[in-house]
């Protein structure tokens, strides 16, 4: 009997927690989430494509327009609009992001300047606001003082009128 009892849980175990353990069933997917069709093959080689160019962009020293994702690809400005303040920030980025891209291709000599350049950027970025803040609250703080104590004036001078 005990036999027949423990070949039937070894049994079980095998049949239905091994397979659970091996080959574990996913849960289910939230009820908000809403499943997504199949890509057709046209749309599976442009994806495998695009993906293939981006890799092979990515093995390039130098990253130039014509290798760049197209969310990174820089517009042509056309002659008669001015670039002003917002397109030397954006270049700015640019040359930021890819001088850490170079770095971290170079190795971890090479990132160490990189990333020290961008948070002393950081840094005195913080500090510059920090400043600014600091100069806001003290002014601010004066007029609140400086309404208090014309307050007490007013105060102070409508009542001895109003004794007498």
């Amino acid at each position: 009997m005990k036999l027949r009892v423990v070949c039937r849980k070894v049994y079980d175990y095998v049949r239905y927690d091994l397979k659970e353990i091996a080959f574990p069933s996913s849960l289910p997917d939230p009820p908000h989430i809403k499943p997504h069709r199949k890509l057709t093959w046209k749309e599976r080689y442009l994806v495998l494509k695009e993906a293939s160019r981006l890799y092979a962009a990515s093995w390039v020293r130098d990253i130039g327009p014509e290798l760049r994702p197209h969310a990174y690809r820089k517009k042509p400005e056309s002659e008669d609009e001015p670039s002003g303040e917002n397109g030397a920030t954006k270049e700015k980025e640019l040359s930021t992001l890819e001088d850490l891209a170079v770095a971290a291709r170079g190795g971890a000599e090479k990132l160490r300047p990189a990333l020290q350049r961008v948070y002393m950027t950081r840094a005195s970025a913080y500090r510059d606001a920090l400043k600014s803040f600091i100069e806001g609250y003290q002014e601010g703080i004066q007029q609140v003082m400086e309404k208090k104590e014309d307050s007490k004036s007013h105060q102070g001078g409508d009542s001895p009128k109003g004794s007498s």
